[in-house]
């Protein structure tokens, strides 16, 4: 199998000025540019979303630079990119060079969300790529002379079908020069960013790279200790800083006593407004100060509800927002006409991102730019950020992304780099900004709490005539899921910038068929509206886990109303041929028997019960079962699922084993979500900031069987995979429980002490 050589291209601001003079990336004359200046990138006017040069370029050396304006955020999601355009443009694999995530190389093309990677911006970059084979053998026809269809082309070089020794390659076609060719682009930046050449892509039947499970480039590097993350920085009189946080939520500091960190060696105090930090040369005098800092904090009670009390809180709060996503048919009506009525409620933690090593920014704020160091999901809308917190042109700010350790949703990355931004401007000097465990899992974004209500109606034949899933909770763009202004981050709410909360939670796609039909949610307000620990917006699978949980939960308990076997009644309510093929694999190679739940073939006194569980979802054009086994220990209410097994459709297959460790991966996520996840606070402040008190799960609770079952569909359009199987987990794990133990489990998490109560109840 082929390996590249160097798939990523991760530069160091003194690197890439230090080489820029021989540095050539197939951009096109400034002149070029400026005919059509509404296409320029806001972060630097010399790129254009018009032109194919601002995708791709084609080396000297033969290489390919890949300009692609969004992350990896450690999916695999380079590699397979990398497949994509080397499929279309007939280079070796080896020879492509992702550069991602860099305001001043790539376009906005949004961040490593929705699961939009490959389907949308791996299939625009195919088509870059067509577009650039296409004018590259145009051109060799004319320097050998030959019809472009007595041509093919191989690693790079085109030849002449009938005579091969006549060849011409990619690079001495064009190598360190422009295309100067057009592209139609959609108009739009971030995750809708859309652009398309002339040439018409392959077809599946003719993929040599697309489709294979080409090797990651960029595990070695993690592995052995060679990745560079924005931690290992180190720029030429730069400071570490650490941020000061209030002991109760909402208080701002009234009184510093700079004297109390006097002692430490060359530690400074900064305060800008609310916003205060520390320090120092070398980082552990930071830390010193940090601890030594004597503030005098104003009077805040911010009288949170304790996070035991959230969901009462949630129903009873005020409805700032309510949105009927899906409605056919009349709901009341068909309730009223009903035999049986079922009603239920499902509730969900708040849950932190949880990253492994808090978040770490670094900024360097100059009169001639500002140049920010960040594992921010979206780094193009961090340079916008800072941009706006620090009032400056656009233009002026570049972000370089790097790996992180976790930047999968809108977790504290962002938060890390606006504090350094605005620290570095305050100071005059590269700033590096690393939180602190505790501030971490204190003060990052949070996934909401939800309640799920539902209701549905059976007739006298046991038919589902109606059926009704409203999902409550606190909104999860409460502050915007990108860094894109100044109010979505702690810092610019420190300094008073108006805040930009919006109202929406949205509903994940439904595709069970029923005569009355209603599907909806509703949001409320914030607890505390500016600095909040508990600010909440994009977590992965946003609003999977916590609706699926209710949603997919109740399906089972209509099928045991309706008294059939959980597949057989989700497959008599599915219409769509994916979405009934992926229920049938799933349980297909589960080796499910048919009956209906809770089997009744087990003496339930039992120390140890066993049972299976079925959830289904599609997400866009995305199909998912999946199937969990667990044993639950009666005694001590552990639940320990022993078997997961997916059925997974998300049409072509780029990369197939990539694509079963992102699966992999998210199930394991979502099974430590399911069983021990859950941020606690009090009515001051949040309690859970260590991995005790917010624990993860640890390497000994993974299932130890887990089997992903990939359907190819080339013909299909990709549709995604890095989020959707996850927020299958709580309801195939919940229902699994129901069926070990005739216990139906109504809230996430599901701890020993949370079941064992239940067990007891029953």
């Amino acid at each position: 199998m082929n390996e590249p050589s160097h798939i990523l291209a991760n530069l160091h601001r003194r690197a890439f000025l230090n080489g820029a003079g021989a540095l050539v990336v197939g951009l096109a004359s400034h002149d070029a540019w400026a005919q059509t200046p509404s296409a320029a990138s806001p972060n630097n006017p010399a790129m254009l979303a018009t032109k194919l040069d601002s995708y791709l370029a084609i080396k000297a050396d033969g290489t390919v630079d890949v300009f692609y304006g969004a992350i990896d955020g450690g999916q695999g999601l380079a590699t397979s990119i990398a497949q994509m355009v080397a499929e279309e443009l007939d280079v070796d694999f080896a020879r492509i060079v992702m550069v991602m995530g860099d305001s001043a190389r790539t376009l906005n093309m949004g961040g490593a969300s929705g699961a939009t990677g490959v389907s949308r911006r791996g299939v625009m970059l195919m088509s870059m790529a067509a577009d650039a084979r296409r004018i590259l053998v145009e051109r060799a026809a004319d320097k050998l002379g030959a019809a472009v269809e007595k041509l093919g082309v191989e690693d790079g070089v085109v030849f002449l079908k009938a005579e091969p020794a006549r060849r011409v390659s990619f690079a001495e076609l064009i190598g360190d020069r422009s295309f100067g060719s057009d592209v139609k682009w959609n108009g739009q930046w971030g995750n809708a960013h859309s652009a398309n050449g002339m040439a018409s892509v392959k077809k599946p039947s003719e993929y040599k790279v697309v489709g294979k499970s080409f090797r990651r480039a960029d595990l070695a590097r993690k592995v052995f200790g060679q990745q560079d993350f924005p931690g290992d920085i180190k720029l030429p009189g730069m400071l570490h800083a650490r941020m000061v946080r209030p002991p109760v939520a909402g208080a701002v500091p009234v009184t510093v006593d700079e004297s109390s960190i006097g002692q430490i060696p060359d530690a400074r105090l900064v305060r800008v407004k609310d916003l205060i930090a520390v320090v120092a040369a070398k980082e552990w005098n930071a830390i010193r100060a940090l601890r030594a800092l004597k503030v005098a904090w104003s009077t805040s009670i911010p009288n949170f509800p304790d996070h035991d009390r959230i969901h009462d809180h949630i129903r009873s709060a005020a409805v700032t927002q309510r949105t009927i996503e899906r409605e056919n048919g009349d709901v009341e009506d068909g309730l009223r006409s009903a035999a049986r009525i079922l009603s239920a409620e499902y509730e969900y933690p708040t849950h932190s991102h949880a990253s492994m090593g808090p978040a770490c920014g670094i900024a360097d704020v100059r009169d001639d730019g500002v140049t920010i160091y960040t594992s921010t999901q979206k780094p193009h809308y961090a340079a916008d950020g800072v941009a706006d917190l620090l009032g400056v042109p656009r233009e002026k700010v570049r972000a370089i992304w790097m790996y992180g350790t976790g930047s999968y949703g809108r977790n504290d990355q962002g938060d890390a780099t606006a504090d350094a931004a605005v620290l570095s401007k305050a100071l005059g000097a590269p700033v590096r900004v690393q939180w602190m465990r505790q501030e971490a899992l204190g003060w990052d974004p949070k996934g909401t709490a939800a309640v799920n209500r539902l209701r549905a109606g059976l007739d006298a034949n046991g038919e589902v005539i109606a059926y009704e899933l409203i999902s409550k909770a606190f909104s999860r763009e409460n502050v915007a899921t990108n860094e894109g202004r100044a109010a979505a981050t702690l810092a610019g709410q420190l300094l008073g910038f108006p805040l930009e909360p919006k109202n929406t939670f949205n509903i994940p796609f439904a595709s069970y068929t029923f005569p009355h039909n209603r599907v909806g949610w509703e949001t409320i307000a914030p607890l505390m509206d500016r600095a909040s620990p508990l600010r909440s917006t994009h977590l992965r699978d946003p609003y999977g886990p916590p609706i699926l949980f209710g949603s997919e939960s109740f399906m089972d308990e209509i099928a045991v109303e309706a008294g059939m076997d959980p597949v057989e009644f989700r497959l008599k309510y599915l219409k769509h041929p994916r979405d009934i093929e992926a229920v049938k694999i799933a349980a297909e190679k589960a080796g499910w028997t048919p009956r209906v739940s809770p089997r009744n073939d087990i003496d339930r006194s039992s120390e140890v019960l066993e049972g299976r569980g079925i959830a289904f979802r599609r997400h866009f054009d995305t199909f998912i079962g999946v199937v969990v086994e667990v044993r639950v220990h009666r005694k001590t209410g552990v639940v320990e699922p022993t078997r997961i097994v997916c059925a997974h459709d998300c049409g072509l297959i780029v990369n197939p084993e990539t694509l079963k460790h992102v699966i992999e991966r998210q199930l394991v996520y979502g099974t430590g979500r399911t069983t021990v996840e859950e941020l606690t606070w009090d009515q001051e402040k949040v309690t859970s900031v260590d991995w005790i008190s917010y624990p993860v799960l640890h390497m000994e609770h993974v299932p130890p069987k887990i089997e992903v079952h990939l359907i190819d569909r080339p013909e299909a359009a990709p549709s995604g995979a890095a989020e959707m199987a996850l927020g299958l987990v709580p309801a195939a794990m919940g229902n699994a429980v129901f069926d070990a133990t005739g216990v139906r489990l109504r809230r996430v998490p599901f701890t020993a002490s949370r079941v064992k109560a239940a067990l007891d109840r029953a």
